[in-house]
Formats: C-alpha cells, sequence, structure tokens
C-alpha cells in the first residue's frame, strides 16, 4: 500500500499487528475512526490504555479481574467445590457462554508442548494442585482442547493428582479431535461438560 500520509500509516501498521488483522481490514478500522469525533476517538484509545494499565489476573483461578480476586470466584452463589481446569481465558468466556457451569475456574495459560518449549513449570499447574485441598474441591473438570497437547496435560495432571481424593472428570467428546473450545457452539460445548467422563475412562480409551 502507498500512503499519502504517515500518520495514516504508522495507524494502520499497528492495527495490522493485531491477530486475525490484515493491512485491508486495518486501513478500513483507520479511515473509520478518522471519520469520528476527536473525543469518541480519545474515548477508545483510552479505554484501550487504561485496560492494559490497570488489568489484573485473579490470585485464585488465574483469569483476567479488576480485582485481586475476579467476580466468578468471589461470588459465593456458584458451587465452591468444583473446579473446570481450563487453558485460557477465552475457554471461560465460552464455557460461561452456556451457562451450564456454576463452579469455579483454573486458568493454566497453556498447555504442555514440548515442541513450544512450553512444560509444566510454565503454567499454572502447582497452584491447582495446592487450591484443591486448601479449598476442599470434590471434583475437578478438564476442559482442554481435543488435541495431543491437551490430552498430555490431562495425563500430566491426573498423574500430579493420584494421591489427592478428588474426582477427576474430563468434558465429553462432543468437541471434535483437534477442535478449540472457543470455537464450539454453545450447544455442543454445554452437552460436552454435562455428559463429562471419568479421566480413567478417558485416558485409557483416548476418545
Amino acid at each position: 500500500m502507498i500512503f499519502s500520509s504517515t500518520l495514516l500509516e504508522n495507524a494502520v501498521s499497528e492495527f495490522a499487528r493485531l491477530p486475525g488483522i490484515g493491512k485491508k481490514t486495518a486501513l478500513r478500522l483507520v479511515l473509520h475512526l478518522i471519520k469520528q469525533d476527536t473525543a469518541a476517538v480519545q474515548q477508545f484509545s483510552g479505554a484501550i490504555a487504561h485496560m492494559r494499565e490497570a488489568i489484573q489476573f485473579c490470585n485464585r483461578c488465574h483469569n483476567i479481574s479488576d480485582t485481586p480476586v475476579c467476580n466468578i470466584c468471589s461470588n459465593h452463589s456458584r458451587r465452591q467445590d468444583i473446579i473446570c481446569v481450563v487453558e485460557n481465558i477465552r475457554d471461560v468466556i465460552a464455557i460461561e457462554s452456556t451457562q451450564q457451569f456454576n463452579g469455579l475456574y483454573h486458568v493454566l495459560g497453556g498447555i504442555i508442548s514440548p515442541l513450544d518449549g512450553i512444560g509444566p513449570e510454565q503454567l499454572n499447574i502447582e497452584s491447582l494442585v495446592k487450591r484443591i485441598p486448601e479449598e476442599n474441591i470434590g471434583e475437578i473438570i478438564f476442559a482442554l482442547n481435543a488435541n495431543v497437547q491437551g490430552d498430555t496435560t490431562v495425563y500430566y495432571i491426573s498423574k500430579k493428582l493420584k494421591n489427592i481424593p478428588v474426582k477427576i472428570t474430563t468434558i465429553a467428546r462432543g468437541i471434535a479431535f483437534g477442535g478449540e473450545l472457543e470455537y464450539a457452539d454453545e450447544m455442543t460445548l454445554a452437552k460436552s461438560i454435562s455428559n463429562r467422563i471419568p479421566v480413567e475412562n478417558y485416558i485409557v480409551t483416548g476418545n
């Protein structure tokens, strides 16, 4: 693209750095902002800047939060004895959208993937292990993506928990192998949660 303005070019380049945004889409977004009132653009940029500066991660579950403890963990109307283990914050949003789960979460911050240099020590696994006896958790539900890395992570954590008296289950394979939770439709995801199976069966059958 050839630009008549360096300011325009710089703005387009910044938008194009966002995931899933190409140069043409970035240009369309920037041209849209140019048409807006200066106050509206300042409000937009201010909201983004403030979000980045003030955002926190929950001390309990590692979900994104405005406060040290997120509004899910601090909601006493939710079941406090069951934890759904997910890979990332997008998965929390996907499961919450189903309105079929009323327990707590634990965000691992990724999954075990040796090829990508991600081992157990890079993930929020130890804090999960500590939470179970401290919070008297009765069930752990693994809601990880249905792929080799997700299965490896389930296997590793379940071995870490083998001496802790807690029920360990995983969502049913309504999610196709290789699929990602955030892209699953709400009905499929809801059924996968409600039809969860014991991890022993999951590991043995591999499907």
